[in-house]
């Protein structure tokens, strides 16, 4: 197992666009002690589609060599290019990251068959664990359940980041083998009941502590504890739903005082009042204050 809590580390920009590999460091250490089990690096939080390889690259050999003694490091390498994903794969592997992150194929809309070819070309790039991110509000194909017994054959797919509300087709996720982790936020209390390992998330960038904390409820047998802390964690939640991801959650680390730059576009600077609904999100659940202090 990765671990329970992965947070999908934002990627920090200097003044100029330029990846600010120091602040990077930063923020690893930061999450890691603040409930983070794990990092996936060049997720679409990292603002991955605008990172240049070398750039991806020195990002995860950076997460290795900062945090990789006391958290698992996952490099999101999957493209719509399955040579291409293959190819970042092996860079990844090269540099010692723990597992990689591989998305479905976007845009070029495979059929479930070519889906099953795409994992097995990239899982053969290295030995290391494959996580099968399923997404399909972003690329548009869902994996289907019996594709999902087929990807569980190939020997280092070992997990499944599965961001699709369905919850039979979740709960089919552990039944043929495979780690399931929650893919949007708000599913990880839910999938806990279908047998989930935890979470790859967003929100814990803030609220990382209180996540694990509600994993160890869940698993120590405390549903209701677990649940409580769930529902504490709503302006989490809620933040994430103010604009496209990752524009809200760099706003709030930049809100309580990360420094962690802009974005590059097609990514933009979130409008006052997106700024504000953060800020409302942040003072509701009490963390407001870190940014004056």
């Amino acid at each position: 197992m990765l671990g329970e809590v992965l947070t999908a580390i934002l990627t920090p920009f200097h003044p100029d666009g330029s990846v600010n590999v120091a602040k990077f460091r930063e923020l690893a250490v930061h999450l890691v002690d603040h409930g983070s089990d794990g990092l996936v690096v060049a997720g679409t939080t990292g603002e991955s589609p605008t990172l240049t390889d070398d750039e991806k690259v020195e990002l995860f050999a950076a997460a290795v060599d900062a945090v990789g003694d006391r958290a698992t490091v996952v490099a999101g390498t999957g493209t719509n290019d399955t040579a291409h994903s293959a190819h970042l794969t092996k860079r990844a592997h090269d540099v010692g990251v723990d597992a990689v992150l591989v998305v479905t194929p976007y845009y070029n809309k495979p059929p479930q068959r070519a889906i099953v070819r795409h994992f097995e070309a990239v899982a053969a790039a290295t030995d290391k664990p494959v996580i099968v991110y399923n997404i399909p509000s972003r690329v548009v194909v869902n994996i289907e359940p019996e594709t999902m017994e087929e990807l569980a054959k190939i020997p280092n797919v070992r997990a499944v980041k599965q961001a699709h509300d369905d919850l039979e087709q979740a709960r089919r996720i552990p039944e043929v083998g495979l780690d399931l982790y929650a893919g949007d936020d708000v599913l990880i209390f839910p999938f806990l009941a279908l047998g989930s390992v935890g979470g790859i998330c967003v929100h814990t960038h803030v609220w990382g502590s209180q996540t694990k904390e509600m994993i160890t409820r869940w698993n120590a047998g405390d549903a209701e504890g677990a649940r409580s802390l769930n529902e504490e964690m709503q302006p989490a939640f809620d933040l994430l739903t103010i604009v496209t991801n990752p524009i809200p959650i760099k706003a709030a680390m930049n809100l309580l005082g990360h420094d962690l730059g802009g974005y590059r576009l097609p990514m933009v600077e979130p409008t006052e009042q997106e700024l504000d609904a953060v800020r409302s999100c942040l003072e509701r659940a009490g963390v407001l204050q870190t940014a004056s202090t």
